[in-house]
């Protein structure tokens, strides 16, 4: 027995204008021509279909990312770093996604993550003037593209909310041009603008909320070149809530007279799975036959991190919680008879960082398992040695060569040519991860000290105004000069 099937809907239009149509097609040179279709060929170069009926706010993310050429700084498939909808799920499992749909804050929240700069407004926050200006902005530009969350039905078409990037706009004539992800269902189509307001100003029952739109760009800034937080795992809900909610309790407990004590309790009250949360950037690449040097852009990554490490290193709060991690006195430069155990165990760990990286993998290495590593020196385009740790990994039963760049000494001796233990291996470590945490934490967070002398030596401690440049942006503060 034949089953019918449903193959696309017939657009209603009006009020729609179908693009391929001569009508839409005069719209689309007339807009050209007027200047308002410079962000379209962007886009449609990188357009998609939404794979399943609930992700049109992931096709519509994927499709934008690509278009303002962002990094995901992640594999895709093989070697291929590229954005697709399945590793669009740091802040909604897909999953539940693909069974219920996802919401606007969503969305925003994963472009956020991706590393666009976004900039939302509901319905409500806005008017339809400002919306036209933005549109009108970002359709004249390459640089910004936007996303419209809206219902169907003032198009007269069937389904409810849904999700796509505006690609153009026709001043004279107030319209524009959807570019709907859901190309099963229906063609991209013009529409009067003012209609798409209407459909953009409904509640979302899930919610309970307005729709509207938002404006993703590429980020001004350079992206991190130690850490980039995983909100992936769950340790970011832990995480808030000791930074919201459990650090300003504990700081009204009197008893917090000096900075020790007051740094052992922070210490002590951050959620067992914190370090999930900052993750360190690791240099990777596939180990290849007869690669036996660094390249230039390695190298420079390289010498970077290794500035940046040396300048968390450098600063006062990384000096006492360094002594208050280890009270025997011992400075990271102090070889010990558990040097070589400890760069084992570094090995290992950053081999499989690196495996599950390669694999797309950036919640966890479980499954990963390390058979083999080995610490050497590689030329970095005759600019001396550079440390490599070189490891073998398994997982389910096959096998990844790889290898990792890292940070070291500035010392001018090497792994090569001298005794493991006179090299310092900066392999960031808890002491940097916990430094760097308290810098990025808001200033306004210890105004609860109740001691004024505390506070006041605390607050020196933490404070970022006379950081180096490199260290700013590190932790995601810029100066006025930048």
């Amino acid at each position: 027995m034949e089953v019918a099937s449903l193959y696309r809907r017939v657009l209603p239009s009006p009020p729609a204008v179908e693009f391929a149509s001569a009508e839409g097609k005069r719209l689309f040179a007339e807009a050209l021509q007027g200047g308002t279709m410079e962000g379209f060929f962007n886009l449609i170069s990188y357009f998609q279909t939404q794979s399943e009926p609930a992700f049109c706010g992931l096709a519509s993310l994927s499709v934008v990312l690509n278009a303002l050429a962002i990094d995901p700084g992640r594999p895709w498939k093989g070697p291929w770093r590229w954005f697709d909808e399945s590793m669009l799920d740091c802040c909604e499992p897909l999953h539940k996604v693909k069974a219920e749909g996802i919401t606007f804050g969503k969305v925003v929240c994963l472009a956020h993550c991706a590393g666009a700069r976004v900039q939302s407004f509901r319905a409500d926050q806005t008017t339809i003037h400002d919306f036209r200006a933005h549109l009108t902005r970002c359709a004249s530009s390459q640089d910004c593209h936007l996303i419209s969350s809206y219902h169907r039905s003032p198009f007269k078409q069937t389904g409810t909310g849904h999700f796509s990037p505006i690609g153009g706009y026709h001043a004279e004539k107030d319209m524009a041009l959807i570019l709907d992800v859901a190309r099963f269902k229906y063609p991209p189509h013009w529409v009067p603008l003012t209609l798409l307001w209407d459909a953009m100003n409904t509640t979302d029952e899930a919610t309970g909320l307005l729709r509207g739109f938002m404006l993703v760009s590429r980020r001004s800034s350079a992206p991190s070149l130690l850490y980039t937080v995983s909100c992936g795992h769950g340790s970011w809900k832990s995480m808030a809530k000791y930074c919201v909610e459990d650090v300003p309790n504990l700081l009204k407990d009197e008893s917090l007279d000096n900075v020790t004590t007051l740094l052992s309790r922070l210490v002590e009250s951050l959620p067992a799975n914190a370090g999930d949360l900052i993750k360190c950037v690791i240099e990777v690449r596939r180990k290849e036959e007869g690669e036996s040097s660094l390249s230039k852009e390695e190298k420079e990554r390289l010498f970077l991190k290794e500035k940046v490490l040396q300048q968390i290193r450098d600063t006062d709060l990384f000096r006492v919680v360094h002594e208050l991690q280890y009270p025997k006195g011992l400075c990271g430069s102090c070889s010990s008879s558990s040097d070589e155990d400890s760069l084992a165990e570094i090995a290992a760990t950053v081999c499989c960082q690196g495996a599950a990286f390669l694999s797309g993998n950036l919640v966890s290495r479980d499954g990963f398992c390390c058979r083999e590593t080995c610490i050497k020196c590689i030329e970095a385009n005759g600019d001396g040695l550079k440390t490599v740790i070189s490891g073998t990994v398994v997982s389910k039963g096959n096998e990844q060569a790889v290898d990792l760049l890292l940070p070291t000494s500035s010392s001018k001796t090497s792994l090569c040519n001298s005794n493991l233990r006179s090299k310092i291996v900066k392999y960031p470590s808890s002491t940097d991860v916990l430094t760097v945490l308290l810098l990025v934490l808001q200033p306004n967070t210890w105004l609860g000290i109740k001691d004024e002398n505390v506070k006041a030596e605390f607050q020196s401690l933490v404070s970022t105004d006379n950081l180096p440049d490199l260290l700013k942006q590190e932790i995601g503060i810029r100066n006025q000069h930048h």
